[in-house]
C-alpha cells in the first residue's frame, strides 16, 4: 500500500517506537509488582528452598511454582505440597529432624507438636507448605489430595488446639460407655429422606430383631449377561427383575472404600441364572466377597453342622421342579388300619411376592441371624469372623421395593466398642522398640485406617513379637491417616502416644490416596530407618517375618529386587465400580506390579523413588500397587536390571499352606495363625 504524500515518512516509526516504550513501561511495573513470587518460581525451579521474599518472613519451599507442562503425568504442585514433609518416629527421640545443617527449631512447628515428639508421639513433621489458591488444570486425583490434605491439617489443628485436657475427659478414652435408644422406628419417609438407611448408634446384641414391612415391585425388565455356554452376540439378555437387598453395615474404614458388610441378605423374586426364586446371604470385607450361602427352596441338612441355634440354614418351600414320591395305596391303607395317624404335609410358597406385602424379621441369635417372613422361619445365616453384633450400626433396605417401615427393638443401651479397655490392651508388653542406631535388613510398613484398633492390636499380639522383630532387625511402623469423626481421632492420637508404633498421616484418609501412605514408607525407609529392604503390607495381612527375611538372603544382595505375587499384562478395566479412564491411565496394559497386600523392593529403588519424587518427575495413580510397579520399572529401564521375584506365597486371597504372608485374616484369624506358627506349623485358619 503506497504512504500519502502528506504523511511524514517517520511517523509510522515514531509510533511504533511510542508502542514498545509503552510495553516496556508496564513489564517494569509487572515486574517490580511481582518480584516476590518471580524470585520465588526461580528458587523453587532452581531447587534452592532458601530464598526469602521482600517482606516475607516465611521460607519458600518447593512446590511455589507450578509445572511447566501440567498435562504431563507427573506429579503437580498439588502433590509437592502433599509429600515433601520430614517423617519422625516418636519412638526415637534422637532421630534426624531435618538435615544436619538445618536443625529444627520450636518455633517451626510449635510448643505443642515439640511437646508431642518429646512424649514420643509418632506423626509427620517438616514445614508445612502454604496454602494458596491453585488455578491450573488439575486432574481428579490432584484435587483429591489437595482437599484431603486440606481437610487433614484442619483436623489436625483443631486435635493440637484441644490439648491434653479433652483427651483425658474424654468418655471414648476413659471407657464410659454413651447412652443409647433400646428401640428405634422409621416411617417411610424417614427412610425416603436417609435413602434407605437406618442409623443404629449402639449395633446390635443377642436377641436383637429388626422388622421391615415393606412391598415388592412387579418385575421389570433389563439387560444382564448370559451364560457362557449359551452366550450370543453381544452376550446379553432381556430377563424380568425383581429384587432388593437388606443389609447390616458397619463404619466406613476410610473415605472411598465401602463399609463392611456384615449380612447382605438379597431375595430374588424371579431368580437369577437358576430361573428360580432364590435367597442369597453374603458378607463384604474390605470389598472382598466372601462364600456367598444360597436357600433355594431345597431344606438343608440335619447335620448338627447344618443349624444354627438349632435351625435350618435353609427352609423348603413349593417349587414346580420336585415331585415328591408319595406312598402306595397298600401302605396308606395299612397305616390307618393299625392306627398309625398319619401327619398332614404342611407346603409353603416362596415368603415374597410381586405387589404382596410381607413382614421380614431379622433376629441376632447366639451363634447367627435368623430370617423369619410372616411369622415363619425362612433362613439362618451364622456369624463370620471378623465381624461382631455391634459393629451393625446401620440398617440399609433398598432395590425393587416399597418400604413401608422399619422397627428395630431389644438394642443394647450402651456401646463400649471404642473404648480401649475392650480394644486395645495398654500394656507394656505391646509397646514399640525406639528406631535403632544400627542398620536394619527390613523395614515393614503396614498401612491402616483410623479406626482400626482391633486390626492393629491383633498384629501387636502376633507377628510383631517375631524374634527378628523383637531384636530390632526388623521394624515395624503403622501408616494412618486422618478420620472425619474427631473422637476417633482422639483415641488414635492417644493409641499412637502409648505404644509409639504409629506415624500419623496428616491428611483425611481416602481410598483413592493410599498412594500416598507407599509414599510415606518410602521416605520412612530412608530418612528414619537405614533399611536394606522396605516391606509394604496392610493391617489385615499376616506376615511369616523370619521365612520372609529367607526368601530376602536368597537373592544376592547387590541386584535391585521387587518380591511379591506379581501380575503380568494387567489390563485396566474400563467399566464398573474400579474404571480407570483413559486420561487417568492411556496404556492398554499395566506395567509388572505385585499385588498390594504385601511385596518387597531393595533399598536402592526405595532411594531412586524419593529422588525422582524430590525432582518432581515421579508419576502416581490411584491404585498404589499399580504406581509402584510404574516406579520400579523407569528403575529397570533407567539405573539397572531388576531382579523380579514372584511368589502365590505371597497371597493375594485369604491363606494357602506354607504362606509366607496371609491376607483378609481377622483378628481372630491372626490370632489363630500365630498361635499355630509358634508350635511350629505354619498353617492357615480359615474358619467362618
Amino acid at each position: 500500500m503506497k504512504r500519502l504524500k502528506t504523511e511524514p515518512p517517520s511517523s509510522r516509526r515514531f509510533r511504533l517506537s511510542h508502542f514498545l516504550f509503552g510495553v516496556g513501561v508496564l513489564y517494569l511495573v509487572f515486574i517490580s509488582c511481582n518480584f516476590s513470587q518471580f524470585m520465588k518460581v526461580v528458587s523453587s525451579l532452581s531447587g534452592d528452598e532458601t530464598y526469602n521474599g521482600i517482606g516475607s518472613d516465611k521460607v519458600a519451599t518447593i512446590g511455589d511454582a507450578e509445572d511447566a507442562d501440567l498435562s504431563k503425568p507427573f506429579v503437580s504442585s498439588v502433590y509437592k505440597d502433599a509429600f515433601h514433609w520430614r517423617l519422625v518416629d516418636g519412638r526415637d527421640q534422637d532421630a534426624p529432624l531435618r538435615p544436619k545443617e538445618e536443625p529444627m527449631k520450636e518455633e517451626d512447628h510449635g510448643p505443642e507438636s515439640m511437646k508431642q515428639i518429646s512424649d514420643g508421639y509418632g506423626r509427620i513433621t517438616g514445614e508445612i507448605l502454604r496454602q494458596r489458591n491453585r488455578t491450573g488444570d488439575l486432574s481428579v486425583l490432584e484435587r483429591m489430595a489437595d482437599e484431603a490434605w486440606t481437610l487433614g491439617l484442619k483436623a489436625w489443628k483443631e486435635l493440637e488446639q484441644a490439648g491434653e485436657k479433652e483427651v483425658g475427659e474424654s468418655s471414648i478414652i476413659e471407657g464410659r460407655t454413651e447412652s443409647c435408644p433400646s428401640w428405634i422406628s422409621m416411617s417411610r419417609a424417614d427412610l425416603l429422606k436417609g435413602d434407605g438407611l437406618m442409623f443404629i448408634p449402639c449395633g446390635l446384641a443377642a436377641g436383637s430383631s429388626i422388622t421391615v414391612v415393606g412391598t415388592p415391585h412387579y418385575a421389570h425388565k433389563e439387560y444382564a449377561p448370559m451364560l457362557a455356554r449359551s452366550r450370543k452376540g453381544d452376550g446379553l439378555a432381556l430377563v424380568s427383575v425383581s429384587q432388593f437387598v437388606v443389609e447390616l453395615q458397619g463404619l466406613k474404614s476410610v473415605e472411598g472404600e465401602d463399609p463392611p458388610k456384615i449380612l447382605h441378605l438379597n431375595p430374588r423374586l424371579r431368580g437369577d441364572w437358576s430361573k428360580r426364586p432364590v435367597i442369597e446371604h453374603n458378607t463384604c470385607y474390605r470389598m472382598h466377597w466372601g462364600t456367598a450361602q444360597r436357600c433355594d427352596g431345597l431344606p438343608s441338612e440335619n447335620a448338627e453342622e447344618m443349624l444354627v441355634d438349632g435351625y435350618r440354614r435353609c427352609e423348603k418351600w413349593m417349587r414346580n421342579d420336585i415331585v415328591d414320591s408319595k406312598e402306595s395305596k397298600t401302605t396308606s391303607w395299612f397305616k390307618r388300619f393299625i392306627g398309625r395317624k398319619q401327619k398332614p404335609e404342611v407346603t409353603w410358597p416362596f415368603p415374597f411376592a410381586e405387589g404382596r406385602m410381607f413382614v421380614l424379621t431379622l433376629r441376632a441369635g447366639v451363634d447367627g441371624y435368623h430370617i423369619n417372613v410372616g411369622g415363619r422361619h425362612m433362613t439362618s445365616f451364622p456369624y463370620r469372623t471378623g465381624f461382631t453384633l455391634e459393629d451393625a450400626t446401620g440398617l440399609v433396605v433398598k432395590g425393587d421395593l416399597d418400604v413401608h417401615s422399619v422397627f428395630a427393638t431389644s438394642l443394647p443401651t450402651s456401646h463400649p466398642s471404642f473404648s480401649p479397655q475392650r480394644v486395645l490392651e495398654m500394656s507394656e508388653t505391646w509397646k514399640a522398640s525406639a528406631l535403632p542406631k544400627h542398620a536394619v535388613k527390613l523395614f515393614i510398613g503396614v498401612l491402616s485406617a483410623s479406626n482400626h484398633f482391633a486390626e492393629r492390636m491383633a498384629v501387636r499380639k502376633t507377628w510383631m513379637q517375631a524374634a527378628a522383630v523383637k531384636s530390632s532387625d526388623v521394624v515395624v511402623r503403622f501408616f494412618v491417616a486422618l478420620n472425619p469423626r474427631k473422637e476417633v481421632n482422639v483415641v488414635l492420637r492417644k493409641e499412637a502416644a502409648y505404644f509409639g508404633d504409629i506415624v500419623i498421616l496428616p491428611f483425611m484418609d481416602r481410598y483413592e490416596l493410599v498412594v500416598l501412605k507407599t509414599m510415606a514408607i518410602c521416605e520412612f525407609g530412608i530418612q528414619n530407618v537405614t533399611a536394606a529392604y522396605v516391606l509394604k503390607c496392610d493391617d489385615d495381612t499376616f506376615i511369616r517375618v523370619d521365612t520372609v527375611l529367607k526368601e530376602i538372603e536368597a537373592v544376592p544382595e547387590q541386584k535391585p529386587l521387587y518380591m511379591g505375587n506379581l501380575n503380568l499384562l494387567h489390563r485396566p478395566l474400563r467399566n464398573g465400580k474400579w474404571a480407570v479412564t483413559f486420561e487417568e491411565w492411556p496404556e492398554s496394559v499395566y506395567p509388572p506390579y505385585a499385588n498390594g497386600p504385601a511385596y518387597i523392593i531393595s533399598r536402592d529403588i526405595v532411594t531412586f523413588i524419593i529422588s525422582q519424587h524430590k525432582e518432581r518427575r515421579l508419576r502416581l495413580f490411584k491404585m498404589e500397587d499399580v504406581s509402584m510397579g510404574m516406579w520400579v520399572e523407569r528403575f529397570n529401564n533407567t539405573v539397572a536390571a531388576v531382579q523380579y521375584s514372584h511368589n502365590w506365597k505371597f497371597c493375594q486371597y485369604g491363606c494357602m499352606e506354607g504362606y509366607f504372608t496371609a491376607h483378609y485374616q481377622s483378628p481372630r484369624q491372626m490370632v489363630c495363625l500365630w498361635d499355630k506358627l509358634t508350635r511350629g506349623r505354619a498353617r492357615c485358619c480359615n474358619f467362618r
